[in-house]
């Protein structure tokens, strides 16, 4: 499974980069904050909205640790999607949160 750094992917952020963001936590935790422009999928719908997902774009998934996300990532993968986990998830995010 692919995975990437919270920096890293902030990084990648603030270059400006076009990045497709879902994050797959419940609906209490993104109250709490969510990095600005994710889609919010919970884990628990990935199977029935996959189809809302374009094959032909990388997507990163977030959770509160990395632990759900990496199960989506593991699923969106086994499905034919390009996907990469954002490792520690919103516990090691620095970057900002709406």
């Amino acid at each position: 499974m692919k995975e990437i750094s919270a920096k890293d992917l902030q990084e990648k952020l603030e270059k400006g980069e076009n990045l497709h963001l879902i994050d797959v936590r419940e609906d209490d935790e993104v109250a709490q904050g969510i990095i600005p422009g994710a889609l919010h999928i919970r884990l628990s719908e990935i199977p029935e909205r996959m189809n809302e997902l374009d094959k032909d774009k990388h997507y990163y998934m977030i959770c509160r640790s990395g632990g759900r996300s990496g199960r989506a990532t593991e699923f969106l993968n086994e499905q034919g999607y390009h996907v990469t986990n954002m490792a520690g998830g919103m516990l090691a995010w620095e970057g900002d949160v709406q």
